[in-house]
Parts: structure tokens; sequence; C-alpha cells
């Protein structure tokens, strides 16, 4: 499939979507015009009653129409939520649409996940506008994308899954996840109105462990009492209806029972909904979440084994959450005083609330918990799975379990470019070096990011935008985007000492390190920069780190010379005529075309 399929697969989708809403809308028009009706013609069965016809049947025609506005009622109100789905579907092919045109703007950047002194993510515009998150991320909770940055922001080589095996089961649940487009549009269609707030439901889930509620309403005891207390108010409402006993004794009877309930529960449900604070809506939209993830992974059949997700029991996931709900929605409706009277009375529901919550905490609460982590394991990988499936042309990385720094590609280029990259071949041996020229704007810098955006999609199990690349696990660093800050008095060239220092830290700890420089100390006089980053690459050189540097000092190549087996000189080369031809291509040796004073020449030769 490639992305010209893919796109008309979006269109017809949308389009589908759109004439199914259409007719939706006309048959809400119907609903709104029969509920008026019946409405209408009720109220005229009512006058006409009390005004000119004694006939009972009136009211039987009357209660007709009641019955019948009932129902209209239910069937717009079933009708408007389709609407509002199939509305939050349309969204989201609409959305993929854009992504497939080049359009970000409909999905979050992740700008608030920026760290100017991340080892690599900064430079290489894993997030803000335009980035590699912003591309890949669809998430519909704050805990899918909080995991989602986490993953790209990851050293691998900082924790115990950095290996082959973790890094293989990833990519089997993206790959698994990609194929499944009817699951991941209904998944993402949960989040067109605004992301799902884990962290709300973390908290509400924390502060309900904490709640102290008497167990008295979960107890055999207790229940047996409950039962036996309603049997008895109906018995005696019954002997007072039949005249047995006066109905002072039934109204006592009840008025104490109201008193009895609310006096056990009242305060113990007031923490309860506390602590669930307005949570109604976000386990909803959990409950729909899980049934989407339930219903298509059953770990059978279809299988996710990400090493990010805890053990589950997707046979019965929606439970915790159902009766999650159930309780939220008895807790909301005690909100109705004459209910919660009638109700407490005669069907003691605030004690068997009491009872229900209880037995949730004690038999699904950590299910919850285990669901929601889940959920955002989840959520990220079906962005992933999303991202994979909108790049065809991307291919999948071989990685290799080795101790040395491995990089080698065929056709290597950057997937922020699309169809007009410009793709080369490159190989970083083990503690080899790589200088790089070339003239400005000639692909230098884009190569080198071309290169780290690669490894660090190969890491999270994704595909590479490579005809083929084999790589090995080890540390990233980049330096290529230094920046002063004024508010601390650090000048652009204190920043840059700054950021290699925090480098040399990060090799001296690390086992193996890819370090990709873009010119090393810029911030200084020529001859004092050639000084300086020899004095640098001479250093760094006898540390198991490999490295790319791209430069504009030809001066720098010379350490070929000094130490062929160690580094090595690429470049990329410009042609100058009448005009400058770019060509994007990386060849062997030293860049000689430099372009600065064409192009300054060209600007003051310029009339305008």
């Amino acid at each position: 499939m490639d992305k010209r399929s893919i796109t008309d697969g979006y269109q017809l989708r949308a389009e589908q979507l759109s004439t199914e809403i259409a007719a939706l809308r006309r048959r809400n028009r119907a609903f709104v015009a029969g509920e008026l009706t019946t409405f209408g013609l009720a109220l005229a069965c009512l006058v006409v009653r009390a005004s000119w016809v004694s006939s009972n049947w009136m009211w039987v025609v009357a209660l007709a129409f009641v019955v019948a506005y009932v129902l209209v009622r239910q069937m717009d109100s079933r009708n408007s939520d389709k609407i509002e789905w199939l509305g939050s579907l349309f969204s989201v092919y609409q959305k993929e649409l854009k992504y497939m045109q080049g359009d970000l703007s409909p999905f979050d950047n992740g700008q608030r996940y920026a760290d100017a002194s991340h080892p690599f993510s900064f430079d290489l515009d894993v997030f803000g506008r335009d980035s590699l998150f912003q591309r890949i991320n669809r998430t519909v909770t704050t805990g899918g994308s909080d995991w989602l940055a986490r993953q790209l922001s990851c050293q691998r080589t900082d924790s115990n899954d950095g290996n082959i095996e973790y890094i293989r089961r990833r990519r089997e649940a993206i790959a698994t996840l990609s194929d499944k487009t009817t699951m991941r549009a209904d998944f993402m269609a949960h989040g067109q109105k605004g992301l799902i707030d884990s962290v709300a439901v973390r908290e509400a889930l924390q502060q309900t462990r904490n709640v102290s509620v008497s167990t008295f309403a979960s107890s055999g005891v207790g229940m047996g009492l409950a039962v036996l207390a309603l049997v008895a108010l109906w018995a005696v409402v019954v002997l007072s209806i039949i005249g047995l006993i006066p109905a002072g004794v039934a109204v006592t009877w009840a008025c104490v029972q109201l008193m009895a309930v609310l006096m056990c529960t009242s305060r113990s449900l007031r923490n309860i909904h506390n602590a669930f604070n307005r949570l109604n809506k976000q386990v909803g939209a959990y409950l729909e979440l899980v049934r989407i993830i339930a219903r298509n992974i059953d770990n059978r059949h279809v299988k996710i084994d990400d090493p990010d997700l805890p053990q589950l029991d997707y046979e019965h996931a929606e439970k915790p959450f159902a009766e999650l709900k159930r309780i939220l929605d008895g807790l909301d409706r005690r909100g109705n005083v004459l209910g919660l009277v009638i109700f407490d009375i005669f069907l003691l529901s605030d004690f068997f609330l009491l009872g229900r919550f209880l037995r949730w905490q004690r038999m699904d609460m950590d299910a919850i918990a285990a669901w929601v982590e889940a959920i955002a394991v989840y959520d990220g990988l079906i962005s992933m799975a999303t991202f994979r499936y909108n790049e065809p042309s991307a291919t999948d990385a071989e990685m290799v379990d080795s101790d040395d720094v491995v990089f080698e590609a065929q056709g290597l280029w950057h997937p922020f470019l699309g169809e007009r990259a410009v793709r080369n071949d490159f190989t970083v041996e083990d503690s080899h070096y790589y200088i790089i020229t070339g003239a400005n704007m000639a692909g230098k810098s884009t190569f080198l990011r071309s290169v780290g955006i690669n490894i660090l999609l190969a890491y999270n199990g994704l595909p590479v935008f490579a005809e083929h690349l084999r790589v090995s696990v080890f540390s990233l660093f980049t330096s290529m985007r230094t920046t002063d800050d004024l508010s601390r008095g650090i000048s652009y060239f204190n920043a840059e000492l700054l950021r290699l220092k925090q480098l040399l830290g990060s090799c001296r700890h690390q086992r193996r390190t890819l370090i990709i420089l873009d010119e090393i100390l810029k911030g200084t006089n020529s001859l004092d920069k050639l000084n300086g980053s020899r004095l640098f690459l001479q250093e760094i050189a006898r540390w198991p780190v490999s490295g790319i540097v791209a430069t504009h000092d030809l001066e720098l190549s010379k350490m070929e010379d000094e130490q062929p087996e160690r580094f090595h000189n690429y470049c990329f080369e410009i042609s100058l005529s009448d005009k400058i031809t770019y060509t994007y291509k990386m060849s062997r040796g030293v860049a000689r075309n430099q372009n600065a004073t064409y192009l300054l020449r060209g600007i003051l030769e310029d009339p305008s």
C-alpha cells in the first residue's frame, strides 16, 4: 500500500461518514417533529377530556400519546448520540487527511516536553512545532501523551530495557495495531473533544484508596439486616393499606428507617463523592477505551506483548469500570433530594450503594489502576501504529545485538522531508569519527538530524526512513542547537561549553555513545575554534565514543591525515556557475566550494 491508497481510504471513509451524519440529522428533525406532535396531541386529549368529553377512553388516548412521546424522545436521544459519535470519527479521518497533505496543525506538538538540556531531543526536533512528536501523537489521554513523550526521549542504555528483545516486542505490538485501522479510529475518536485527564483518575483512585468507610454495609450481617428492614417496611405498608394497622405506624417506620440509613451512610458517601469529584465523565471515557481494547485484543488470537504493559485480565476488563460508573451514577443521583428520600425509604439505596462501593474497593480498584496505566501504553502504541500505517515507504530497522556502535544505512533520508528527500548511504564504525564539510544549506545539518532521528525511531520499534538500516543499541548525544540564556547570564559561548561539559559527563557513564555535533565552539574566533575543536576530538577519541561532526572549518579535516585509522572526511559539495546547484548527496573527501560570498554578492547587486 502506498500513500495515495492510504489517502484515498481516509477520503472514502470521511465521505461515507459525512453522508451517514447528514441522513441522521434529517432523521433527527423528524424526531423533533414527532416529539412536538405527540406532546401536543397528549395535551389536546387532556384539554378535550377536561372541557367537553367525559368518557374515560380519552384518558387512554392521552396516555398512549405520552408513551409515544417518551419512545420518540428516546429514539431522538440515541440518534443524537450516534451523530455525536460519527462526528468524532469523521474528525479522526479529517485530521489524518490533513496529515497526509503535510498539515500537522490538528495535532498536539508536545512543546511542554521540550528540554534544551536533554541529550538529543531538543536538537532532533522531537518536540515542538512540526516535530516528530506532532507527527506521531494521536493520544487521547494525558497519560498516553506523557508515555509517548517518555519513549521518544528515552536513552535506552540508561535502563534494563535497552536490549534487542525489548525493541522487538515493541515493534511487533506496533505492527499488530497498525493493521487494526477501525479499532484505532474508534479509539482516537474518544479524544476529539479534549484529552482525558489520566492524572485526575489516578489522584481520585489514590484518595479513594485512603477513604475510611465502615465495612458494615458490605458484611453479611449488614446485608441481612438491610433485607429484613426492607421486608418489614413493605409488610407494614401493605398492612396499613389494607387497614390492619394504623397508617401512622408505616409513616413512623419509614421516617426511622430513612434517618437510620442517612446516619449510617451520609458521611461515608460524602467522602467518596469528594474523592471522585466530577470524575464520572472521565470514568465513562475510560470504560469505552477499555471496551475497545478488550474487544480487539484477547491475548489468545490477537496478542499485544509490549514490555511496558502490566498483566491484564482482558476477559473481564470492562467489569471494574462499569461497576465504578454505576457507583458514580448513584452518587450523582443523590443530588435529587426527593428521589433520595423515596429510594432510601423503600429501597435503602444509599446503604446498598455504600456496600457496592466497598465491594468494588476490595475487589476491583487494583484492576482499575492497572488498566489506567495500560490505557496510557495502548494510547501511545496506537499513535505509533498510526504513524507506521501512514508511512508505508519506511522500513523496519535490523537491530544488531552488539556492544559496539553499529550504524549502517543505505538510502537514508529525513522523515520530515517526504518525497523530496535526497537519500544517502552512510556507515559509522565503532570509535571512529566522521568530519563532514560543506557549504551553507548544502545539507549537513539535515543529514545529522536524519541519522539521529532514525536511530530514535529504530529504538522505539518504529519504521525508519531508509532503504535499509542496521543499528545496535547505544547512547546518543547531540549538540546542534545551543542557545544563550540572558536571564541567567549565560552567553552563547558559555552555553556551548556547558553543553560540551554535559556531553563529556554523559559519555563517562555510558558503555558506548554516538555523538553528533554541528560545529564545535561556534561562539569564538576561527583559530581558537579550530584549536579547541581539535583538542576536544583528540581527547574524546580516547573514550569508547564514535562521532559525526559537521564543520565549516576545512582545517579540521586534516585530522584524517594525522589519524586515518580513526578520522574520516565526508562532504556535501555544491556546484558554482551562473547559479548554485545543491545536490544534497554525500561523498568522500573535503568540500571545496563555499557559497557565503557568492550569495552575499547577489544580495548586494540586487537593485530591489
